[in-house]
């Protein structure tokens, strides 16, 4: 399947994204142990404010595509559902990248040593391994070549939605875990990374 430059440059950025969030969580594997609390929040919210953060531009770009004119990249004026198939594609791309890259932060953060520690890792994980399955199956659903315009529009209305219905679905889990369990609502509302994400969601 052909790629536009729009695409190829935005996958590009997204592979350079996946590098940056690999090194925020690297070299902490922590699977199989307990932590303390202050500790895997830190992790925890580290990793998902890189992530975050990659989405974030995702999100903007689709919204609004560069206009590159003479470097031979289409303008939006002239943008067609197939051009715009191929960027919101590429924005899925990097999108499953950053998320698995997520999953494996968030399981190497371990598990946080208060009463609801275990449950509040297997919620976060289990958002995070969703969270990639849904925004694959969003990448699939462009691989059916629509009918009519009308379908196409939905298709890309229905795909694009998925990187921002993830991101609130993000802000929910971790706000559930904080209720879940008043030590962890403390180590989150102290931790130095949850406290810039939570920054991060008041700009928004």
């Amino acid at each position: 399947m052909h790629r536009g430059p729009l695409a190829w440059i935005l996958a590009g950025v997204g592979v350079i994204a996946v590098i940056v969030v690999a090194a925020a969580i690297g070299g902490r594997d922590k699977s199989d142990e307990t932590v303390p609390a202050g500790e895997w929040a830190q992790s925890v919210c580290g990793a998902v404010g890189v992530w975050r953060g990659e989405f974030e531009a995702v999100i903007e770009d689709i919204r609004t595509p560069a206009a590159f004119g003479d470097a031979g990249v289409d303008e939006p004026q002239s943008e067609t559902p197939q051009t715009r198939r191929g960027f919101v594609r590429a924005g899925l791309e990097v999108a499953v990248q950053a998320t698995d890259t997520l999953v494996e932060g968030i399981d190497n953060a371990g598990t946080p040593d208060t009463a609801q520690g275990e449950q509040a890792a297997q919620q976060l994980s289990d958002w995070a391994s969703s969270s990639k399955d849904q925004l694959e199956q969003a990448q699939d659903s462009l691989d059916e070549e629509a009918d009519t315009l009308e379908e196409a529009i939905r298709q890309l209305t229905t795909a694009a939605g998925a990187l921002g219905t993830t991101l609130a679905s993000g802000v929910k889990t971790l706000a559930d875990v904080a209720a879940s369990d008043p030590a962890l609502a403390a180590a989150l509302r102290d931790s130095s990374t949850c406290q810039e994400l939570r920054k991060k969601e008041a700009n928004v």
